[in-house]
């Protein structure tokens, strides 16, 4: 029997399989509200969003008819957060009002009801309340765990972890998603749920740099989508996070091919500001290997779909020698960041651009706004981020002693999250720093150690400056130190007297 077959296909996550067969079990006769809820969300899955709508529509009809209310408003419900989603805000404000409405009618409570506090706390987040937010959230997590709704209690619970992240309350936000993520891992949610709270999850880490958590949550959702092998939705989000974790530990060709990947997926589904992402992240890598051209490109495409081209676009002006160029623009956007985690993004560039302009007092502000940060939200990125900020600010300052400190710290603390390029990036100013204490042997170590690294990752603008730097006689290291690591700005008399003897130069 058809309609069997494709409850069958269902059940065992064929989505194609499923697609088919309810389509051709509805042509032969009307498909049932519960097989329609099926057969939309195989299109879902598949990535066909417009049949999903469509579906779905009929499913919320097909409940009305049957006087089946509560029903009908969770049908409403996923059309409006699925068309809010895509940004039609119009549409989706009309169906959450119609879901709304129609709850309102019942004289039972439901657990309906919970699915939509989400949308509130959706708005009072948006709105910049987070504490109502937060509180809206957990109440609708009280009705799923009353109900005993899975689905909506793992909804609530990401969304009330993500909002306490934001409100700086880290390890309860992160201990609130973990439990999301363990009923997502456990397979006891609804096949878009799951989806929901994996990519949800893994964001969340990620914008809280929380870089071991995203890898055990991207191998997850890595496992998840290959058990499903028609499957569209979510994939290219998957790409992305596998993009981004393979960009950290230096797998930059890996990297690449998963976001080029990620942008045909997000192409497929017609969802323009997720390609914008997937554009971007081919943009850092192409910039990283010197590929210059075809990383503007990358940029101009991620801003052509939404996406801000920052800070990636002001470092390769920086790059390309435009220091005014990355300046303007680094600025720019962090003046717009009012979100912290956002200005997190932007800082580490911001105090790397200044520094090459000779506005060494403008990076040592951008350092503490960053140390500040990483304080609030305590994760071991950022507090390499920081640190490294921090040695960097201190070397241009003349003070290789204590810049020696932090870059160390900072390196030990790349190290540990398994980021060779950042770790080597640390040992070349660790070099420079030593050079500047006239201990040459252990200069050569580290920036060796850094070449080599710069080598296998293939970032070759960091090894073409690093073996112009080694290469030079010593009056030439001297420059090439000021010029290319320092970014040609002044710098202390101490350090200039210490660079002129280790060099052999005549004082000025």
């Amino acid at each position: 029997m058809t309609l069997e077959r494709g409850r069958e296909a269902y059940a065992r996550k064929a989505w194609s399989d499923a697609f088919e067969s309810l389509s051709r079990a509805d042509e032969e006769a009307p498909l049932g509200a519960d097989d329609l809820v099926l057969l939309a969300q195989s299109a879902f899955m598949l990535g066909r969003d417009g049949e999903f709508l469509g579906i779905l529509e009929r499913a919320h009809q097909a409940y009305l008819g049957a006087g089946d209310a509560p029903r009908a408003v969770r049908c409403a419900f996923w059309i409006g957060m699925n068309l809010a989603l895509r940004g039609e805000m119009g549409p989706a404000g009309g169906w959450l009002g119609r879901a709304q409405r129609l709850l309102e009618r019942e004289e039972r409570d439901s657990v309906e009801r919970g699915y939509l506090l989400l949308p509130a706390s959706f708005e009072r987040e948006g709105a910049g309340d987070l504490a109502a937010a937060a509180a809206i959230a957990a109440q609708a997590a009280e009705i799923g765990e009353q109900f005993g709704d899975r689905d909506l209690f793992a909804l609530a619970l990401h969304q009330q972890g993500n909002v306490l992240i934001r409100e700086g309350e880290v390890a309860r936000g992160l201990g609130l998603m973990d439990e999301a993520m363990v009923a997502a891992t456990a397979r006891e949610l609804s096949p878009i749920v799951v989806g929901v709270v994996y990519c949800g999850v893994i964001l969340a880490c990620q914008q809280v740099y929380e870089v071991r958590r995203a890898k055990e949550w991207t191998a997850a959702l890595t496992d998840w989508c290959a058990e499903q092998p028609d499957l569209v939705a979510f994939t290219g989000r998957c790409l992305v996070h596998r993009s981004e974790i393979l960009q950290l530990q230096g797998a930059w060709s890996d990297a690449l091919e998963e976001a080029r990947r990620a942008g045909e997926r997000f192409a497929r589904q017609l969802n323009p500001r997720a390609s914008g992402v997937a554009s971007y992240r081919q943009g850092e890598l192409l910039r990283l290997r010197g590929e210059f051209e075809a990383a503007e490109e990358a940029y101009r495409t991620a801003s052509g779909h939404g996406w801000e081209p920052q800070p990636g676009l002001a470092q390769l002006r920086l790059a390309q020698g435009r220091t005014d160029a990355a300046v303007a623009a680094i600025r720019r956007a962090t003046s717009e960041a009012t979100d912290p985690l956002r200005g997190a993004a932007l800082l580490p560039a911001q105090v790397e651009i200044l520094l090459a302009a000779g506005d060494v007092e403008g990076a040592r502000v951008a350092c503490l706004e960053l140390e500040e940060i990483a304080g609030r939200y305590e994760s071991a990125m950022l507090g390499a981020l920081a640190t490294h900020a921090r040695g960097a600010v201190t070397l241009a300052d003349g003070d290789a002693v204590s810049a020696l400190t932090a870059l160390r710290g900072a390196a030990r603390l790349w190290q540990q999250l398994e980021a060779p390029y950042d770790e080597a990036r640390a040992r070349v100013q660790i070099g420079l720093a030593c050079r500047a204490l006239e201990d040459h042997d252990a200069a050569e170590l580290d920036l060796e150690s850094a070449r080599t690294t710069f080598a296998a990752l293939g970032a070759a603008p960091d090894l073409g400056r690093l073996d112009s730097l080694i290469s030079r006689a010593p009056h030439g290291l001297m420059v090439a130190f000021l010029d290319n690591w320092l970014g040609q700005r002044p710098v202390s008399e101490e350090l200039k007297r210490t660079l002129l003897e280790w060099s052999g130069s005549p004082r000025p």
